[in-house]
C-alpha cells in the first residue's frame, strides 16, 4: 500500500540552499584533495588500513541502503525510503572521515597487479574518483528537494544521480579489494 507523499520537512529558501549545497560541496572536495596529499605518523600500534576494511564496510552498507531506498520508493513505502536515504547519507559522511583518516595515516598505496588486472583496476580507480567527486553537490539537491517536499524534482535528479551514487558506493568496495592485497 502505497504511503502519502511526506509534508515538507526543510524551510530554506533555494538560493541559500544551493549556495549552502556548492560551498559544502567545494569543501569537501578540496578537503580530500589537500589531505589526500599530506600524510602524518599513525599513533602506535595503530593498524592504519583498519580505515580502508572501514571503507569497505560502509560502502558495503551504503550499496544495501541505495537498493532498500531505490525499492521502497518504487514500492511507495516513503518512512522506508527516507530511514534508508539519510541512513546512505549519514553512513557516507562517516566513510569520508574514514577516507580521509586512511589516507592521513597511510598515505597512498601502489596498485602491484599487472597485465589486464592493472587496467581494470586503473579503469575502475579514475571512474569512481570522478564519479564520487562530481556526484556529492547532486547528491545533496536530490535530498533537498525530498526535505522541501518538491517530488517531480526529487524524481528527475534521483532517476540520474542514485545509479552514480550506486556505481560509486560498489566500486568503492571493489577497488578496496583489488588494492587490500598490496597495503
Amino acid at each position: 500500500m502505497r504511503q502519502p507523499y511526506p509534508p515538507q520537512t526543510l524551510a530554506l529558501a533555494d538560493i541559500p540552499a544551493k549556495r549552502l549545497i556548492w560551498t559544502f560541496s567545494a569543501i569537501v572536495f578540496t578537503a580530500v584533495v589537500v589531505l589526500n596529499r599530506i600524510q602524518i605518523p599513525a599513533p602506535e600500534g595503530l593498524d592504519v588500513h583498519v580505515f580502508a576494511r572501514i571503507n569497505a564496510v560502509l560502502n558495503s552498507l551504503v550499496s544495501v541502503l541505495l537498493l532498500v531506498g531505490l525499492f521502497s520508493a518504487k514500492g511507495g513505502n516513503w518512512t522506508i525510503h527516507r530511514g534508508a536515504m539519510i541512513s546512505a547519507m549519514v553512513l557516507s559522511v562517516l566513510f569520508l572521515v574514514s577516507y580521509i583518516l586512511h589516507h592521513l595515516f597511510a598515505g597512498e598505496t601502489t596498485f602491484g597487479g599487472g597485465g589486464t588486472i592493472r587496467w581494470v583496476y586503473y579503469l575502475i580507480l579514475f571512474t569512481h574518483i570522478v564519479l564520487a567527486g562530481l556526484s556529492l553537490p547532486f547528491i545533496l539537491f536530490t535530498a533537498y528537494r525530498a526535505l522541501k517536499a518538491e517530488y517531480p524534482a526529487h524524481r528527475k535528479l534521483a532517476k540520474r544521480v542514485w545509479p552514480v551514487w550506486f556505481y560509486v558506493s560498489v566500486t568503492g568496495v571493489v577497488v578496496y579489494f583489488l588494492i587490500s592485497p598490496y597495503y
